[in-house]
C-alpha cells in the first residue's frame, strides 16, 4: 500500500490520513479497557432501525433505514414517569456504530460512568457507514444528507419513541475522529438542536494544499465502478472516495457520482475548493454566534495523535472569540484510551451539563 500511495498528494492523502487516524481498516481497534466497577447496574441496549427521509433517494444507494443502538439507563424501566437527557455519539471512519461500541466497551463504560456518579442519561449511537466506509456526516446528493439525519430525523425519532427531555439544553452531541468532525460540523450549524458538544480526536478540521498525484493510485481510484471495487481498495484510497462522495458530489458523473481532486493527472482546483469549504477551521468564523449558544464545549486528543495539531487550533480559535471550551491533550494514541475518556470524561461532562435540565 505504501508504494501505491507514494506521492499521492498532500491534499488527498492528508485528508485520508486524518479520516483514518491510527485505526485499522476493518478489524476492531485495540483499545484499553477500564476496570469493571463493582456494583454497577446494567443498562439496556436497544437495536433499532430509524428511517431517514434525508438519506432516501441518494445516488449512491445508501439505505435510508439506519441501524441505531440506544443505551437506556438502569432506572429507565423502573421509573416510567422519569425523562432523561440524551447524548448522541458519532462513530469514526471505517467502522459503524456496532463496532465503535465494542471499541469503547459499551455497555461496561456507560454502566461504569453511572456507577462512579455520572447522572443517568440515554446514549444514542447512529450508524453512518457508507459504501465507501464513511459519510463524513455531510450533506450530499450522492450519499444522502447525513447531517440532517443526525440533527433532525434521528432526534425526532428518539424524542417520539423514548422518554427524553425534548429540549436542546438536554441534548448533547459527541463523536470520535470522523465523528469528532461530525460533531464540529453539525454542532456549528445546529445550536437550536443541541446544548453541549464534545469532540474526541476530531479529524479533517483543516483544508489542505494540493500536491503531485501518484499515477498508480489515481488509476486505482478512477478504476472504481462499484461498491465491490471500492471494498478492494487500500484503506487510505477508499477514504478519498468517501471524502469525494461527501464533499465533491457530481450527479452527472456516474457511476460513483463524485469528482476526485485529480483528473487525468491534473489537479482540479474547483474540487479542492469544495473540500476546503467543508473544513471546520475554514468555516468556524461564520458560526461564532451559533457556538456562543452552547452551554459547554469540550475537545480532547491523545498526545501521540497527529490530530492534536488541528484540535488545538480549533481550541485557540474558540479562545480568541472568548468562547469557553475545555481542551485536553491526554496520554494516548488516536484510539488507545478512548474507552477511558468516554467513561471518565465524556459521560460525566454531559451529566454535569445536561442533568440540571432533567430536574425542570
Amino acid at each position: 500500500m505504501k508504494a501505491l500511495l507514494k506521492g499521492f498528494g498532500t491534499a488527498a492523502l492528508m485528508v485520508a490520513a486524518q479520516v483514518a487516524g491510527s485505526a485499522p481498516a476493518a478489524a476492531q481497534a485495540g483499545t484499553n479497557v477500564p476496570p469493571a466497577i463493582a456494583g454497577a447496574k446494567p443498562v439496556r441496549i436497544d437495536h433499532i432501525k430509524v428511517h431517514a427521509p434525508s438519506i432516501a433517494g441518494n445516488l449512491e444507494g445508501e439505505a435510508a433505514d439506519r441501524d441505531v443502538l440506544v443505551a437506556l439507563p438502569p432506572s429507565y424501566a423502573s421509573s416510567p414517569r422519569r425523562r432523561y437527557p440524551v447524548v448522541y455519539a458519532l462513530h469514526g471512519y471505517s467502522i459503524g456504530a456496532e463496532q465503535w461500541t465494542k471499541e469503547i466497551h459499551v455497555p461496561q463504560t456507560i454502566e461504569g460512568a453511572f456507577a462512579k456518579g455520572a447522572p443517568e442519561m440515554i446514549v444514542v449511537f447512529p450508524d453512518s457507514k457508507t459504501i465507501h466506509n464513511g459519510s463524513m456526516y455531510s450533506m450530499s446528493p450522492t450519499t444522502g444528507d447525513f447531517e440532517t439525519f443526525i440533527a433532525r430525523d434521528l432526534v425526532r425519532y428518539i424524542d417520539a419513541h423514548y422518554r427524553t427531555i425534548p429540549d436542546r439544553l438536554s441534548r448533547g452531541l459527541a463523536g470520535h475522529s470522523m465523528g469528532g468532525y461530525g460533531t464540529a460540523r453539525i454542532g456549528m450549524r445546529h445550536p437550536d438542536i443541541f446544548g453541549a458538544l464534545y469532540m474526541m480526536s476530531p479529524c479533517c478540521l483543516s483544508a489542505r494544499a494540493a500536491g503531485q498525484m501518484d499515477a498508480q493510485a489515481l488509476a486505482a481510484l478512477e478504476g472504481v465502478k462499484s461498491a465491490a471495487d471500492s471494498a478492494k481498495l487500500p484503506f487510505l484510497l477508499r477514504a478519498q472516495l468517501a471524502s469525494a462522495a461527501a464533499w465533491s458530489p457530481n450527479p452527472k458523473n456516474p457511476p460513483l457520482y463524485l469528482d476526485l481532486p485529480v483528473k487525468d493527472g491534473a489537479v482540479q482546483p474547483d474540487v479542492l475548493a469544495k473540500w476546503a469549504a467543508n473544513a471546520p477551521l475554514a468555516f468556524v468564523d461564520q458560526y461564532i454566534g451559533n457556538l456562543r449558544q452552547y452551554r459547554a464545549i469540550a475537545i480532547d486528543v491523545g498526545d501521540q495523535d497527529s490530530l492534536k495539531v488541528d484540535a488545538e487550533k480549533l481550541h485557540k480559535v474558540l479562545d480568541s472569540y472568548g468562547i469557553a471550551n475545555r481542551f485536553e491533550i491526554y496520554s494516548g494514541t488516536h484510539v488507545s484510551n478512548v474507552a477511558f475518556r468516554f467513561q471518565d470524561e465524556l459521560l460525566p461532562f454531559f451529566g454535569q451539563i445536561l442533568a440540571p435540565a432533567a430536574k425542570r
